[in-house]
């Protein structure tokens, strides 16, 4: 039957496709996030000047760090991700940033594992390079078209 716009078998397995296609994830476990909220620091909601990203309560007094009731939760190991899913993107790949075309070639055997990301700094013209490689080793491009003009010859 079809599911997902993809061939598949009546057990739901994908069929084979063509090195031209994009790369099909290796299947993996389903990603189970334990808080999919983030941790806010203490008073950031009440001051401006203390921002929101996290930071541990230490004083001596601290409400939050003596974990007293109907207070934010604090951060510790037990929020932490599967081992097998941490890192995992949701469409089943890992991220792998790459700066140069010669970089794309450690992704060769691993392009249903690992998916490219451009890094930030990586120019237009340089980013194209890689875009080109990356079909032609039918490697996954994550951020493929960034910093992209349109093309003006029409």
């Amino acid at each position: 039957g079809l599911r997902f716009g993809l061939a598949c078998s009546p057990r739901g397995e994908r069929l084979g496709r063509s090195s031209s296609m994009a790369p099909v994830p290796l299947p993996h476990k389903k990603i189970v996030k334990k808080k999919t909220n983030k941790f806010k620091r203490h008073q950031s909601d009440e001051f401006v000047k203390v921002k929101e990203s996290w930071r541990k309560p230490r004083g001596i007094d601290s409400r939050q760090r003596r974990r007293f009731k109907g207070l934010t939760l604090l951060v510790n190991v037990g929020y932490g991700s599967d081992k097998k899913t941490r890192h995992l993107l949701p469409g089943g790949f890992y991220k792998f940033t790459v700066s140069t075309v010669k970089e794309l070639d450690v992704l060769l055997m691993q392009n249903r594992r690992y998916a490219a990301e451009i890094a930030h700094n990586v120019s237009a013209r340089k980013r194209k390079e890689i875009v080109e490689r990356a079909a032609q080793l039918n490697i996954k491009v994550l951020n493929g078209g960034a910093k992209l003009k349109a093309e003006e010859n029409e």
